[in-house]
């Protein structure tokens, strides 16, 4: 096996490649708010979620419901909303600084968000 294949199977496994995993680091920390209606949608993203790596801290339900799914970066770095965006497969994504949330992105899932085609409603 050659330098540069090997490199790339690394690539493929590392967390942060292909896989959605987040980065190597701290790990990213997260809340899921559902303002679509759905009930059970914060529960069944929280777990995808956690599947991927991070460390959801709280889901739940917000008020009033929203059209629009939303990735908030609350502290740090964008690249952790971004990481999340990707997971949902969400493109709406907006820097909120507030520390008192005390997490790092906040979801706000809207009634347009959809699971991925892969998972399926509990």
């Amino acid at each position: 096996m050659t330098l540069g294949r090997l490199s790339a199977l690394l690539f493929l496994a590392a967390p942060g490649g292909p896989s959605g995993r987040p980065a190597a680091g701290p790990p990213v920390i997260a809340e899921v708010r559902n303002a679509s209606g759905r009930p059970g949608l914060a529960r069944q993203v929280t777990r995808l979620l956690r599947e991927r790596g991070v460390d959801v801290v709280y889901f739940g339900n917000a008020s009033p419901e929203v059209d629009s799914t939303a990735v908030m970066v609350r502290r740090g770095v964008a690249s952790a909303g971004e990481t999340i965006a990707r997971i949902l497969g969400v493109k709406r994504l907006a820097g909120v600084p507030d520390v008192k949330p005390r997490v790092d992105v906040t979801v706000l899932l809207g009634r347009d968000y959809r699971l991925p085609k892969d998972r399926l409603p509990l």
